[in-house]
């Protein structure tokens, strides 16, 4: 890693060299639709003068210097509108930290790869009307310096696939289904050999034609067993947006909350930075895009609102710890307060135990994308669910929606399961796309559930 001269202007300036790779083929039932990649690579400055950010970016090698100048005269250009200037967290990371991937598949290896899970699912499944394969990977090189001496290097690499089968009805109408498979790194270090992704068509296949049979939820306050699809994305978009510190200072609903109970005591979630366990997560995060170090930031703890995610200028506006959050996605964007890897903790609990406990209620499997306010009001799609009756699982349920309070429904938690699944497929939108990941147990609570 190496970094050229950079002559501070500004009460606090940063710069940051950003390369961007990304790469998408589409195969539905053997014909190529998509075969589309970008390379983007850039700089960008930021200043901070008298309380107000100046951002300039190129894209062409510009020189910290001549960028740091144009970010600070931008932000000397705010200052017409007055300001109070805060000090900022020094907090300053040096290091470096690059994931070693395995050799990645050229496009042509990888249009051979669709080809074949195209043709394996067309021979073992005689009722598959279509079959959608997409591939995706990205690769994220960032270095950032700044006037408090962080020189840090950080990369992030993903690749993941995308099945998508579909049968029809009795009445002839299309029911489909999905199911990723990723990870960190290139295409070499997912498990893509064609026994594997066989033993995971097998099991899309048969909820698929469980789904064939399905029929409505009952709609209402329902009782459900959320697997760790689900427990992911309410972790995510429902309660970590909320506690993200410029949302927070937005109106979010969390502001006055610190040190409330917000959910049951069996609740405990977390933003973590780059590892889980001794093992690093698909999103590692060792700097982020100010040269913060990156820390964990516990968010709830034994259901206990504790703290929330920063950025250097939040950190100083509430007196807290700059936690390592803020991150951009592009290299002309400015970096936003993003989570990086969030997750409810697990528990005590077995999914069988907590199914065998629900007289009558709801397994929901796998979602589609949800969204949610900072008030913690959420909706999210339900692409496969179960019904419990008399604790066994029951007839498949047709596509359907879960919303409600996140908070209310936290609070209703009353089983969460020992096991914990990452799904590192995910994207965040929040003015910018943003790579992340998100994980959980599997956990009982009660929300509103959409019927027939």
């Amino acid at each position: 890693m190496s970094f050229g001269n950079f002559t501070p202007a500004g009460e606090y300036n940063e710069f940051r060299q950003h390369e961007l790779r990304k790469r998408k083929l589409a195969m539905v039932d053997g014909n190529l639709m998509a075969n589309d990649s970008s390379h983007l690579n850039g700089q960008s400055a930021r200043a901070y003068q008298n309380g107000y950010w100046g951002f300039a970016s190129a894209t062409q090698p510009t020189g910290s210097d001549t960028l740091g100048n144009i970010a600070l005269a931008n932000a000397k250009a705010m200052q017409l509108f007055g300001g109070q200037s805060r000090p900022l967290p020094e907090a300053a990371y040096q290091g470096e930290h690059g994931i070693a991937c395995k050799p990645g598949w050229s496009s042509e290896q990888l249009i051979e790869w669709l080809q074949s899970v195209t043709d394996l699912a067309r021979s073992r499944y005689d009722k598959v009307a279509s079959v959608t394969a997409v591939a995706l990977d990205e690769y994220h090189d960032k270095y950032v310096q700044n006037s408090l001496g962080a020189r840090a290097y950080n990369n992030i690499s993903r690749a993941m696939v995308y099945l998508l089968l579909t049968v029809k009805d009795k009445n002839d109408k299309p029911v489909e289904l999905g199911h990723f498979i990723s990870g960190k790194g290139s295409f070499g270090d997912l498990d893509l050999s064609m026994t594997a992704v066989e033993a995971q068509l097998d099991g899309l296949y048969e909820h698929l034609l469980a789904k064939r049979e399905a029929v409505h939820a009952k709609g209402g306050l329902q009782r459900v067993v959320m697997a760790s699809d689900l427990a992911g994305i309410l972790a995510h978009e429902a309660m970590g947006h909320p506690c993200e510190a410029d949302l927070v200072l937005g109106g979010a609903v969390t502001g006055d909350m610190r040190g409330q109970r917000i959910a049951s005591d069996l609740v405990t979630m977390v933003d973590f930075a780059h590892s889980y366990e001794g093992a690093e997560l698909t999103v590692p995060v060792y700097a982020d895009d100010e040269g913060t170090p990156a820390r964990d930031v516990t968010l709830i703890k034994d259901g206990m609102l504790t703290d929330f995610m920063h950025n250097r200028e939040t950190a100083a506006r509430f007196g807290n710890q700059a936690t390592g959050n803020a991150r951009a996605y592009a290299p002309d964007d400015e970096p936003l307060i993003r989570m990086r890897n969030t997750a409810i903790l697990p528990g005590t609990g077995k999914l069988d135990d907590m199914i065998a406990d629900v007289e009558d209620g709801y397994y929901l499997m796998k979602t589609s994308n949800g969204q949610a306010d900072t008030t913690t009001e959420f909706m999210f799609g339900v692409t496969l669910g179960y019904e419990i009756k008399n604790g066994k699982l029951g007839r498949s349920i047709k596509d359907t929606t879960l919303s409600g309070s996140a908070i209310k429904m936290l609070q209703s938690v009353d089983a969460v399961s020992e096991d914990m699944q990452w799904n590192s497929a995910g994207y965040c939108g929040k003015k910018q796309p943003m790579v992340v990941s998100m994980g959980g147990p599997a956990i009982r609570a009660k929300a509103q559930l959409g019927g027939e």
